[in-house]
């Protein structure tokens, strides 16, 4: 190509530069992910090519990559034989390795092509005045260097090529057409940097005068703290009389380059043309500043260049350069000695100055249009130079972008009207020379200008500056070649007052962009680790605690590293995206969970100390003072009263649960910062995994409280469970001022849950541990004899034996505990626990049944001699297992008597809670006319029942009952069996007065053995079996009455003291079975039986306990 041929304006160079680096990014992305994706050890097996790995090609594959490229395929048949059976699939897939390589050197050869083309137009390059030629010409030399590094550190790169090319020729008869370029290219960039320092000599002088072009810029942008301290850099209150002034420079679109890329720029560019280090003292003094600023440079992603070694390395062996050498290992010196302190020091600035501007913009938004650029080009000192607590400064700063983008708007479309239009139409009109095309240009952006309106922003209107974006950059690259009619280096004014325009117009169109551009940290993405690493860190310090959103916030940045050229990464970075967003916010909500248990089992314990039981050892030291009795050791230590850790004789004194909440609200300010985030087009909701958790532990820790030892059957007792569950749900509660969330659909998920038998997951409640224990401890010791009922009471009490219990049954069943347990239970729960009785109950009545028909016979003739007494006394005499169907009517007689306690409980909790309710219920049951069908009546017992309220037919005990199905046994036999039933307690009942337990105590106002539980069961069977065959209760029960009261008068007349020992006691059952039932009287019992004898009875017992005690 002649210089003479040559048009400059015709050349696009703005377009190419544009394209070239778009593609630059989206190759170096597609060499990347075949080197550490799909090929890498660590990466993906399962994306790594077979044949690489396949032992049987072992040897084929090491040919290849020995003989690379020229592979005579012809001659070695016997190395290559395995790889013929294999080359379809191998060119299927290698194919897209291979064109990625190759799309590599076409890239490489669109590059070489456009850096002579602008060797030849002999550009001027300036970053403060061309800004945008100049860096996307820096940017295209260090992306291409970066491409070509790259592609020599994938060690297979010969080995993939080799192979396809090999499959090809064996399957089209011919190499493809582009692997003798290609390989040719591959063996050149062995070493890519020595290869590419001999390439770039004819572009020396266009790539040197643009990175001296960096002389103003890079140095005052590389300061230590201190300088940025003394020029009080990000501060808007140092000087509140300028706070409103806009932020103003020359070189605008300069102040927000990152660092890191400047030094990229530097450090390759003056590798690329060393020549320039021995001639131009400033190229020198550039090189040496980016030299001591750090020891490594980031090449793409995490792949890294060492600076000092690989400069050293390529400079060691070039004549005349042992001073550079020297240069570069003083550079080295100084970096490891005073790079880390200075990042360091930049970081303590850092984290007071942005706080302080995130704190002033919360307040005053309005700022960010002034200060914008304030704002853009210190957001970028965060970037790789980080903590937590800085990532989350610079979060809250983006959000404010986010959210005030209309006021920033609003300020810049006025500014570009009002300011900028007129200054640049001033300067086109004082320019001496200017073409027609540059007019039109010119014309057209202050035109643009012009016609902007705050109208256009308030009705939502989305402006697009692209264009006019673009033509500037055309307009440079048009005015910035040699023999141009207008010169961009003559008029420097209109270069810095168009760059920024360009700054103004992106603060109106494209600020999500230019987050993107300054702010973006998703390279975090490719260091998973330590990323990983410093959240754990951040997690366990609670001064940064309220720090520790930013990790999943930044998650958010990393899909804006994927590349529209390489497709198949976006759902790898996307999962990777999710999987550390889900991590952690779970951390976090773990952490805070963790914290909150131990608040809880802290106040559990405080709480614990308030308990009644306590107080007795107080108790007593107050009545031996008081009695001048001397008790325990001396010297021994006076217990602490609870309520002593609230008082404090120093404010500086911190307790563990001081610690504990100030962690806790630390850490909940970071939930609670963000209400949710989107992540991969998923939406994550921090408060929920919280919520989440507290559910998972407060269900643990309810049931774990219970402390149930299935081995030793022990458990808490019901109230101290609900101490404690209370002086948790205070603490759960008090979250709610740390946490926006729903406390209370917390406590409705968790207590529901442990009202049923299983949580959701399947695991046992404290209601099936609580049903569990009483009825095969507490119950079934009762039907051991261990422990009675005593009604006056209304609590189950041990009864003195041999063997002591291991706990104590009146603590467990006294009006207080089993309103405790309604507490905690909830009518749902004890629904269960009736259940669960009634099923027990049911069995037992099987039991009956079946010594019923043992005894059918005599049974059915005893029905109708209740009036013949001899006839009688030898028909009991052969009847058998009497005392079995007395104990077993007791055992659910005392099963009906823990029930009717529950229910008692469970009525006062609920006229406590739902009183109106409650009384409502109480109206509907006791005003159901009589006539009414019995299913109606049934489904009102049963609402009544549910509330706690007593009702004449027990709905549970029907539903246990009815499920009973006995085989080949018609309606009217069970009918029959029921009768009989009854007519088996009623003549059973004499045998009681023989028994030495059966004598009645009027202190507890029952009998030992607990046959005064009989009156329940008798009332409660007859009134379920009665209505399940649908014949008259009243009549069966006048029936029993006769029948036990015939009995009971005939043992009157016994002479035997044995026999009558407790005749007494026992007629009073008569008593209290009519008592009891809502079906009987007293007259109908005074026709039966006489009441003379019951007076007689109380007064003989109440006589015999008066003497016995």
């Amino acid at each position: 190509m002649s210089r003479g041929a040559l048009q400059p304006s015709q050349q696009k160079l703005a377009e190419k530069l544009t394209i070239l680096n778009d593609r630059g990014i989206g190759m170096l992305t597609r060499i990347y992910n075949i080197k550490k994706v799909r090929i890498s050890a660590c990466g993906d097996p399962k994306a790594k090519p077979s044949y690489l790995i396949d032992k049987n090609l072992e040897s084929a594959v090491k040919f290849i990559v020995r003989k690379f490229p020229a592979i005579e395929t012809r001659n070695n048949n016997q190395q290559l034989a395995q790889l013929q059976k294999e080359k379809s699939e191998i060119l299927k897939n290698l194919a897209l390795y291979y064109f990625t390589f190759v799309d590599v050197m076409e890239f490489k050869d669109h590059v070489c092509e456009l850096l002579n083309t602008i060797d030849a137009c002999q550009v001027f390059f300036d970053i403060t005045v061309n800004f945008d030629l100049t860096k996307n010409y820096l940017d295209l030399v260090v992306t291409y260097t970066n491409l070509m590094m790259l592609l020599s550190r994938i060690e297979e790169r010969k080995a993939i090529i080799g192979l396809y090319n090999y499959a090809h020729e064996m399957t089209h008869g011919s190499s493809d057409r582009e692997y003798p370029r290609l390989g040719q290219m591959i063996v050149d960039y062995e070493n890519p940097l020595k290869k590419m320092m001999e390439e770039f000599v004819p572009h020396g002088k266009s790539l040197q005068d643009a990175l001296v072009s960096l002389q103003m810029v890079y140095p005052r942008r590389n300061l230590s703290a201190d300088q940025w301290r003394n020029a009080q850099l990000l501060s808007l209150i140092s000087a509140p009389s300028t706070m409103l002034n806009p932020a103003q420079s020359d070189t605008m679109p300069c102040e927000y380059l990152s660092l890191d890329t400047m030094e990229k720029w530097i450090v390759f560019g003056f590798i690329l043309c060393h020549a320039a280090l021995n001639s131009d003292p400033a190229a020198l003094s550039l090189w040496k500043l980016a030299l001591q600023s750090s020891s490594c440079l980031c090449l793409f992603r995490d792949e890294v260049f060492h600076i000092h070694k690989s400069a050293e390395d390529l400079f060691v062996n070039i004549r005349g350069y042992n001073k550079r050498v020297n240069d570069i290992r003083e550079c080295k010196e100084s970096a490891l000695s005073h790079a880390g302190s200075m990042h360091r020091e930049r970081r303590k600035f850092l984290r007071s100055a942005l706080k302080e501007l995130a704190t002033v913009l919360a307040d005053q938004p309005g700022l960010l249009g002034p200060k914008a650029l304030l704002f853009f080009s210190f957001i970028l000192a965060c970037f790789l130079r980080h903590i937590a607590e800085l990532i989350f400064y610079m979060e809250e700063l983006r959000a404010h972008v986010r959210k005030y983008g209309p006021v920033m708007q609003r300020y810049y479309v006025q500014y570009l009207s009002g300011f900028d239009a007129v200054v640049l139409n001033e300067l086109v009109q004082n320019l001496s020379v200017c073409p027609e095309d540059e007019s039109i240009i010119m014309s057209s952006f202050v035109n643009t200008m012009t016609s902007l309106s705050v109208k256009q922003v308030e009705d939502g209107e989305v402006f697009d500056f692209r264009g006019m974006r673009l033509d500037w950059f055309r307009l440079q690259a048009y005015t910035s070649v040699s023999k141009a009619s207008l010169g961009l280096a003559d008029h420097r004014e209109l270069g810095k007052m168009m760059n920024t325009i360009i700054f103004h117009t992106k603060m109106v169109d494209s600020l999500v962009e230019m987050l993107v551009e300054t702010s973006d940290l998703s390279i975090f993405c490719f260091y998973s680790r330590a990323f990983e690493k410093m959240f754990q860190q951040c997690l366990e310090l609670p001064s940064q605690s309220r720090y520790s959103i930013s990790f999943p916030l930044l998650c958010t940045h990393f899909m804006s590293c994927t590349h529209e050229l390489c497709p198949e990464e976006r759902h790898h970075i996307g999962d990777r995206s999710l999987s550390l967003c889900n991590m952690f916010l779970d951390e976090m909500a773990k952490q805070a969970r963790n914290l909150i248990t131990d608040i809880c089992t802290e106040q559990c314990t405080l709480s614990d100390q308030l308990l009644p039981k306590h107080c007795a050892k107080t108790i007593s030291q107050a009545v031996n003072k008081k009695s001048k009795k001397q008790t325990g050791k001396k010297g021994e230590p006076e217990r602490e009263k609870p309520g002593v850790e609230s008082m404090r004789k120093n404010r500086l004194l911190v307790t563990n649960l001081d610690k504990l909440h100030t962690a806790l609200s630390e850490l909940c300010f970071s939930i609670n910062y963000v209400p949710n985030m989107m992540v991969w087009e998923h939406t994550f909701t921090p408060r929920e995994y919280l919520t989440s958790h507290l559910e998972i532990r407060f269900t643990k820790s309810i049931v774990g409280m219970t402390m149930y030892n299935q081995a030793t059957q022990e458990i808490a007792k019901p109230s101290e469970l609900l101490t404690s569950v209370r002086a948790y749900m205070t603490v759960l509660q008090s979250i709610e001022n740390y946490v926006q969330i729903d406390i209370t659909r917390v406590f409705n998920n968790v207590l529901l849950q442990q009202t049923q038998h299983l949580d959701s997951h399947g695991e046992p409640t404290i209601t099936s541990l609580y049903t569990n224990w009483y009825l095969e401890t507490l119950l079934r010791q009762v039907s051991n004899g261990h422990i009675a009922y005593f009604p006056a009471m209304k609590a189950f009490v041990n009864l003195p034996t041999e063997n002591e219990l291991t706990f104590n049954a009146e603590e467990y069943s006294d009006i207080s505990e089993m309103r405790s347990l309604s507490e905690l239970l909830g009518p749902y729960g004890m629904k269960f626990l009736s259940e669960s009785l009634m099923w027990h109950i049911s069995s037992q009545v099987a039991e009956l049944k079946k010594l019923v028909v043992d005894n059918v016979e005599v049974l059915t003739q005893m029905r109708t001699s209740f009036d013949k007494p001899d006839h009688m006394a030898a028909l009991f005499k052969r009847l058998t297992s009497v005392d079995s169907v007395l104990k077993r009517m007791t055992i659910i007689g005392v099963i009906l008597s823990f029930r009717s306690l529950a229910q008692e409980a469970l009525r006062d909790v609920l006229s406590c809670h739902i009183p109106f309710l409650v009384s409502s219920v109480e109206d509907f049951k006791d005003h159901i006319p009589r006539e009414t069908d019995m299913k109606v009546a049934m489904n009102v017992y049963e609402l009544s029942s549910a509330a706690g309220l007593p009702c004449e037919i027990d709905p549970a005990l029907v539903v246990a009952l009815s499920s009973q199905k006995s085989e080949n046994i018609s309606p009217e036999e069970e009918y029959k069996i029921a009768c009989l039933l009854m007519v088996f307690v009623a003549v059973s009942m004499p045998t009681l007065a023989s028994n030495v337990m059966s004598q009645y105590s009027p202190a507890i106002e029952g009998h030992c053995n607990n046959i005064h539980c009989l009156a329940k069961a008798i009332n409660q069977i007859a009134a379920a079996l009665f209505t399940i065959h649908k014949g008259s209760i009243e009549d069966r029960l006048k029936e029993f009455l006769a029948l036990a009261s015939s009995s009971l008068l005939k043992i009157g007349q016994e002479t035997d003291k044995t026999t009558t020992r407790n005749r007494e006691s026992v007629y009073l059952l008569l008593d209290m079975i009519v008592q009891e039932s809502p079906f009987l009287t007293m007259d109908l019992l005074e026709s039966c039986f006489p009441y003379v004898l019951l007076r007689n009875a109380y007064h003989a017992v109440y006589k015999q306990s008066v003497s016995s005690s």
